[in-house]
């Protein structure tokens, strides 16, 4: 009798360790650079992502969708959000915006609601930063890429670099578009984003 009890409780100790090891969601909220544009679905960033971590029990929820801007995903953060329950948010948006020219200001805002929205339901949130061709000009790119620095500061949140950060000057690596990665890429930015997140679920 007395081992039965010493079980119980032993599994009463180990129930919240459990559930708090299984918890972990992170959701993913991006664009093509996240939604394997042009290539099998499998084959994305993301999905080895999900695949890697399985083991960790941090669920990766995709929420990227093909050519979304900062508008789209602010119009989408709250179902999904409702949806999903995620403990962390990624947050990766705004190169769209950059590539139409949208004025960094209202990219900016578009941000900051986001990161607001999140952190008033307690989720952590990582900022993804994003870079655009320098054909842009030098002021509307140093603006663009500066938004992002000031966002972290503000919101005292996690930033981290570009995802294609040693891969968008290697024509091996990229498609014909010259901004999406091939799928021999994919791996790799993978790999790197598991350095970059892993310490926010620690």
């Amino acid at each position: 009798m007395r081992c039965k009890v010493t079980l119980l409780l032993v599994s009463l100790l180990l129930l919240p360790l459990t559930s708090w090891a299984q918890s972990h969601k992170l959701l993913i909220l991006g664009d093509s650079l996240s939604a394997a544009y042009g290539l099998k679905q499998e084959q994305g960033w993301v999905t080895l992502l999900q695949n890697a971590w399985k083991t960790k029990n941090i669920e990766v929820i995709d929420g990227a969708i093909s050519g979304d801007t900062t508008d789209g995903g602010l119009g989408r953060l709250p179902a999904l959000l409702e949806q999903t329950q995620p403990s962390h948010l990624l947050i990766e948006l705004g190169g769209n915006d950059g590539l139409q020219g949208y004025p960094v200001a209202k990219m900016k805002t578009n941000l900051g609601k986001m990161i607001e929205m999140a952190k008033s339901q307690n989720i952590v949130v990582i900022l993804q930063k994003m870079r655009i061709p320098t054909n842009y000009g030098r002021r509307y790119t140093q603006q663009f890429e500066k938004a992002y620095d000031e966002l972290a500061a503000e919101y005292a949140v996690g930033l981290i670099p570009f995802l294609l950060e040693d891969i968008a000057l290697n024509p091996e690596l990229m498609q014909r578009d010259g901004i999406h990665p091939k799928a021999e890429a994919q791996p790799q930015i993978s790999e790197y984003m598991q350095q970059q997140l892993s310490g926010y679920f620690e």
